[in-house]
């Protein structure tokens, strides 16, 4: 299930704001530049669907979104328990970071945490099957999939070298960890 919990910067325990309603998260949302919406495809792909099969199915969403945000490419991320590397590449997410590209994530499978730090508040995202989530360039964000992650994402990019992060510095997400 969707949901989206809201924290103080100052203070990981207490939510300010716990929602679950994907019309309601989108609201919350949305004075921050973050797009976030329910995807209704007619058919979901296996997960081990080859990508153009993936690409194919949502192609109807993805078409228009990349028309409206002028992005260049869509490509399929599938990650999993067995995935090597993800170990790295966790702690790489899990580090505090801006983009100079809006970063948008579509679940086709599973789910993961996008968190973003803004305003003095921290959003905690739970994506799960059926999301799209979009934040503007500069919005300092990062992502937990988890130790055992199982999602299947659609990333869609303007940037023809893909996913390029710039840390912060900022300790922010070691003070606010995974939720469970």
């Amino acid at each position: 299930m969707s949901r989206l919990n809201v924290f103080a910067d100052n203070n990981p325990g207490t939510p300010i704001i716990h929602l679950t309603d994907p019309a309601r998260i989108a609201s919350e949302l949305a004075p921050l530049g973050v797009r976030f919406e329910r995807w209704n495809s007619q058919v979901t792909p296996d997960r081990a669907a080859p990508e153009a099969e993936v690409l194919a199915a949502y192609r109807p969403y993805l078409d228009q979104l990349m028309g409206e945000t002028g992005a260049g490419s869509a490509d399929v991320l599938r990650v999993g328990p067995e995935t090597q590397g993800w170990a790295e590449a966790r702690r790489k997410y899990l580090s505090e970071h801006t983009h100079g590209e809006d970063e948008v994530r579509f679940f086709v499978h599973g789910q993961g945490d996008f968190i973003l730090h803004v305003n003095g508040r921290v959003y905690y995202v739970r994506c799960t099957a059926g999301d799209l989530i979009s934040g503007p360039a500069g919005t300092p964000h990062w992502f937990d999939g988890g130790e055992a992650p199982d999602f299947v994402t659609l990333r869609i990019f303007t940037n023809p070298d893909g996913w390029i992060a710039r840390y912060t510095g900022s300790d922010i997400a070691v003070r606010f960890p995974a939720e469970a």
